[in-house]
């Protein structure tokens, strides 16, 4: 079956000799909750200068340098993994290739931006299946460092910033201590260091604030705080248990940061009015696992997006946990799952490609398919978070085409070659 009809001229294009490109005939998934069944999307240099409904709208063949017809296929706005170590690990039993976990407890000047491998066989892996861009986030200490959101294709990592130092990672003490399958059937305590932990945040950020408004003396590391307090760099706080998130939303009252994130929010369609009446979006931990207290229902997790999705919580999905870098690639199965619990397909996909980009503070130009923004898609054969018929033909990073292969892939075919008889 041929899926893309190309001129020679169209074909140069692809590698980036024109300037205008028409996809046709595409089912369209918007990323905003919008479906257009026989759409027209046109790209011209880095950016869509077109998304209409071809039933209703007629084109003019000879303004476009190429057309191209992707009939019977899925197009959708570029997935983005969030909280994750892609570009930062390579493999995790090697040591020298994990560099997200710097030494110290209060490390908000320590950025990833620098630190992203694009040459990530990892992240190769991850592209193939419509998961195009990355927030690289550090990990350990009580604040891990400065995130940057990445895309997984570039020379190298000035190339690949798509939004530098976006935020920094505060993780919230535990309120809770012990318990855990290895402990049973002992259960988890109150953790006496709690009060202690908290106060030692407050205080650090209490310095970090006075700093911010003074003009005496540099101190690196807060100074890499101080744009938190102005708004321009959002603060993500890793909380998951009902306590801490009573507490997190009181610490961000006090100190009213701006953009706040909760990375994980595990309890928080426990407390839902309070966390939409302060306006707080939650990063949500990686529904395929257990639930956190035995007497939980089994598929608890698997609800948590269209619990918080019926309460008018915004909120964004996202993959952290064990081997989370190669494991980024599953992020659109994810969303199936969800779908699968509750969710329309659409907002299955909007908590994947819009929803993150809006949290994260990149909507403007990423997110979804519409006129303005930066043409950065890909072209499913079938329905992206289905494992079965997620297979995609096409990538483009802001209006150039990629390649859409693999060394797996590659591997893949060569010894098929190899061992197949006829």
């Amino acid at each position: 079956m041929k899926y893309f009809i190309l001129s020679i001229f169209g074909l140069w294009s692809l590698f980036g000799f024109t300037q205008k490109v028409l996809y046709t005939d595409c089912f369209l998934h918007v990323g905003n909750g919008v479906v257009i069944e026989n759409a027209l999307v046109g790209v011209e240099d880095d950016r869509f200068s077109l998304v209409k409904n071809a039933l209703v709208s007629s084109i003019d063949s000879k303004k476009w340098d190429t057309i191209i017809s992707i009939e019977g296929q899925h197009l959708y706005p570029s997935f983005v993994s969030t909280n994750s170590t892609l570009g930062l690990t390579e493999i995790d039993a090697v040591r020298a290739t994990r560099d997200f976990d710097d030494v110290g407890e209060y490390n908000p000047h320590v950025r990833t931006q620098i630190a992203f491998n694009v040459e990530s066989k990892v992240a190769e892996t991850v592209r193939t299946n419509g998961v195009l861009m990355t927030q690289a986030t550090p990990r350990g200490g009580r604040i891990s460092g400065t995130s940057s959101v990445m895309s997984l294709f570039g020379w190298n990592w000035e190339d690949a910033t798509l939004s530098k130092d976006d935020g920094i990672h505060l993780n919230w003490p535990s309120s809770t201590e012990g318990g855990g399958w290895w402990a049973e059937p002992k259960p988890k305590t109150r953790n006496k260091k709690y009060d202690t932990q908290k106060q030692e945040i407050v205080q650090f950020f209490e310095l970090a604030k006075a700093y911010s408004e003074s003009t005496l003396g540099f101190d690196q590391r807060l100074e890499a705080v101080r744009s938190c307090f102005s708004g321009s760099k959002r603060v993500y706080i890793h909380a998951n248990e009902l306590q801490q998130l009573y507490d997190v939303i009181d610490f961000v009252a006090a100190f009213e940061f701006e953009n706040p994130v909760i990375v994980g929010g595990y309890d928080a369609y426990l407390i839902g009015r309070k966390l939409k009446d302060s306006k707080i979006p939650i990063m949500l931990d990686r529904i395929h696992s257990l639930p956190n207290i035995e007497d939980e229902a089994i598929d608890l997790p698997y609800r948590l997006p269209y619990l918080l999705q019926g309460q008018g919580i915004q909120y964004c999905l996202q993959g952290s946990g064990d081997m989370e870098a190669m494991n980024s690639r599953n992020l659109p199965f994810l969303a199936g799952t969800a779908m699968a619990y509750g969710l329309s397909e659409e907002e299955a996909v909007r908590s994947i490609s819009l929803s993150p980009c809006e949290i994260m503070g990149i909507e403007k130009d990423y997110g979804s398919i519409e006129k303005g923004k930066k043409a950065s898609f890909f072209v499913s054969k079938g329905n992206a978070l289905d494992m079965m018929t997620n297979q995609v033909t096409l990538i483009s990073i802001d209006g150039v085409v990629q390649s859409t292969s693999n060394f797996q892939y590659e591997l893949y075919l060569k010894y098929r070659k190899k061992y197949t008889t006829n």
